[in-house]
């Protein structure tokens, strides 16, 4: 087994796991418990300690089987990270970072969770009716009575990302960041780089997409939301396809396979970069371990890239109404106070 390195994310102090798991699937419909709590305690003694969950997620059902794995002495052992934001309101998706909600979110997470202390805790998606000093400055008094130590920002813009900083520091920005999905590189990268801020990239093997092209469609289940996106679609999915063969071509030359070289990708884009890819399974875990001793030349990296320029995947990224960081702007404090 590779060795799973560490790595400081941000510059408050918080040290993770060079790799993390993104746990929302370990809840899911039909995955059985043990099996996945074992999965979650495999990662961990394999030296994957940063795991990422979300009250949206089985809407609260993945905290509970979060903090079912995390009982005993695990939960020293592991860098834990949640979210609140996101919810269903009326049958309705919303997004919420009022004051009142921030506080009580966090509250039921450590109640769900059966901790005292949040490492990190993000705001899931921003809430663009609520000034982002509103909502920060409510998540710096849960710092500093201990509920979380550090405090993140999910899919948020440049500017919003700035705003935040300035009333308390962000440790970490989680953001959707792959050889799928490269549009951050551009403004929002640089800006958590000036500040000094960890950056999370969240589905790095493009959905799933890397492990097996277009194929990949056929494992979907009936209410997989993959099937919403439109990069997915017919069209798309074949042109999508010949950019993952070529991908797909370099890494049998690499030998090793597709999705490692996706995730290797990610682990040379800096020190301050923490792929966090999920899994159900502990095979594919141990496969992404694996990526970490794929190591890349420049030419390498210059070739993958010329691959899959910025604009070479067809279809967004993101389903309508998921928010994405370009949507995430915030009225400024002013509007607030004279409210």
């Amino acid at each position: 087994m590779v060795e799973v390195g560490r790595i400081k994310l941000g510059s408050q102090g918080l040290e993770v796991s060079v790799q993390g798991l993104g746990c929302r699937d370990l809840s899911a419909l039909g995955k059985p418990e043990p099996d996945m709590i074992a999965l979650v305690r495999h990662a961990i003694e394999s030296g994957v300690t940063f795991l990422d969950t979300s009250d949206f997620y089985g809407r609260n059902a993945n905290e509970i089987f979060l903090g079912k794995a995390l009982k005993g002495d695990v939960r020293e052992k592991v860098e834990l990270a949640s979210k609140f934001g996101l919810l269903f309101a009326d049958g309705k998706l919303d997004i919420r970072g009022d004051p009142a909600y921030v506080r009580a979110a966090c509250e039921a997470s450590l109640k769900r969770l059966d901790v005292d202390c949040l490492d990190l805790y993000y705001q899931h998606r921003v809430d663009t009716r609520v000034p982002i000093e509103v909502t920060i400055g409510e998540l710096k008094k849960l710092v500093e009575e201990g509920k979380i130590k550090y405090v993140g920002l999910s899919e948020a813009s440049a500017s919003t990302i700035r705003r935040a900083h300035a009333v308390h520091p962000i440790t970490a920005v989680q953001l959707e960041w792959s050889l799928w999905a490269r549009d951050v590189e551009e403004e929002i990268v640089p800006t958590c780089r000036e500040l000094g801020i960890g950056i999370v990239a969240y589905s790095p093997l493009g959905r799933g997409f890397f492990s097996s092209g277009a194929k990949v469609v056929e494992s979907f289940s009936e209410n997989d939301f993959r099937k919403r996106l439109p990069r997915f679609q017919p069209g798309n999915l074949e042109h999508n396809n010949s950019i993952f063969e070529r991908v797909s071509e370099l890494a049998k030359r690499k030998g090793c396979t597709t999705s490692q070289l996706a995730l290797a990708w990610l682990h040379h884009q800096g020190s301050d970069v923490c792929p966090i890819p999920g899994t159900t399974k502990i095979e594919n875990l141990n496969q992404n371990i694996g990526a970490l001793s794929v190591k890349l030349t420049p030419q390498e990296l210059f070739e993958l890239e010329s691959f899959v320029p910025g604009d070479a995947i067809k279809g967004d990224r993101t389903a309508i109404g998921t928010a994405p960081w370009q949507e995430s702007d915030t009225p400024p404090l002013s509007s607030w106070i004279a409210s």
